[in-house]
């Protein structure tokens, strides 16, 4: 059998000649696979096709997706150092950011103080300015009042004298000195 198993393999028109006399012979029909006549045939083509599919995938397609997963690997951690990168770019640029925010407000405080420093200085200029003003404007209205009070004071003693005048020419029908009149006034005044 297995000679002329070799023989149809070599030699194909005359082998397959015999494999059929031979089927014939013997009256099998069904399927050749089960027929353990045809088993070390096909256990020496299974041996040939797994010896091939062994060695394409060992030297050609293992190698093929090893390669593609050292890449994919390689490409992954390039990509996570990028990210790491990134990420220190990142806060880096964030606790900057904080910085010059913290800076501004400071400068901004610093500015305001100084504006509020500022306006609280011309604004108590201004007060005193306008309390001196009005200091003067008080004297210069004390000052006045006092003269008119001294000029009024100095006519109310005339004005007396004068009234005290009418006064005696109308009910005595005769008109006093203007001294006389004067000096009852004064006396009145002080006693």
């Amino acid at each position: 059998m297995i000679t002329a198993l070799l023989a149809s393999i070599l030699a194909p028109g005359e082998g397959a000649d015999a494999a059929h006399a031979e089927d014939a012979a013997h009256g099998a029909g069904g399927l050749p696979q089960l027929d353990p006549s045809s088993w070390p045939g096909q256990l020496f083509w299974l041996a040939v096709t797994f010896g091939l599919l062994f060695f394409l995938l060992s030297r050609v397609v293992l190698p093929k997706i090893a390669t593609t997963i050292e890449n994919r690997r390689d490409r992954i951690a390039d990509d996570l150092d990028a990210a790491a990168q990134n990420k220190r770019e990142a806060d880096e640029a964030v606790a900057a950011y904080e910085r010059q925010l913290a800076d501004a407000k400071a400068k901004a405080h610093a500015i305001a103080a100084k504006n509020k420093a500022k306006v609280d200085a011309e604004i108590a200029e201004e007060s005193e300015a306008a309390e001196a003003e009005v200091a003067a404007r008080q004297a210069a209205a004390e000052a006045r009042i006092t003269e008119m009070r001294t000029e009024a004071l100095a006519h109310v003693k005339d004005v007396a004298a004068e009234t005290a005048s009418v006064l005696v020419e109308t009910l005595t029908g005769t008109a006093p000195d203007k001294k006389s009149t004067t000096a009852a006034v004064k006396s009145v005044r002080q006693g």
